[in-house]
């Protein structure tokens, strides 16, 4: 009886916000902004091995980025830049922030203010896909960005 409880109080205190995020120090405009964004651009681009040079699909990609991000001038992101397992954690995390300042680059170079873009690199640590073959590691070398927060 106690657990049941326990769980309608947890369900209670969850639908009393109007999101997650405000349990959380989040605002609900943060997670609007950022429900917003992934509807209406490209959050990922993809790079080729051992590499953090823009192709043309991730130049495409980051247009689409741009264009939100124009639009909503008060918001700030997080690229945070991803590689394959392979190679050292070391390297990885070197690869995975030129990948991460790359996008960052990209950005500013199109109107994007240098100062609403921060940047991070996760190397080898967080993949997006299991598996060690090059399905899995094409998916895993990537960049993503991320809605931080509106000021």
């Amino acid at each position: 009886m106690k657990k049941l409880l326990g769980l309608f109080c947890v369900v209670a205190l969850l639908s009393a916000c109007s999101t997650t995020s405000e349990l959380f120090g989040g605002s609900e405009c943060d997670s609007r902004d950022a429900r917003n964004f992934m509807a209406n651009a490209e959050d990922r681009v993809y790079f080729d091995f051992d590499s953090s040079a823009l192709t043309n699909n991730a130049k495409e990609a980051l247009d689409t980025q741009v264009k939100w991000l124009k639009k909503h001038e008060k918001v700030d992101v997080v690229v945070q830049g991803y590689c394959d397992e392979r190679g050292t954690r070391e390297y990885n995390l070197a690869l995975g922030e030129r990948r991460a300042n790359a996008i960052k680059s990209y950005l500013v170079s199109n109107g994007i203010a240098a100062n609403r873009i921060s940047t991070i690199s996760y190397g080898k640590e967080r993949p997006a896909v299991l598996g060690s073959n090059e399905a899995a590691w094409a998916q895993n070398r990537r960049g993503v960005t991320v809605v931080k927060s509106a000021r």
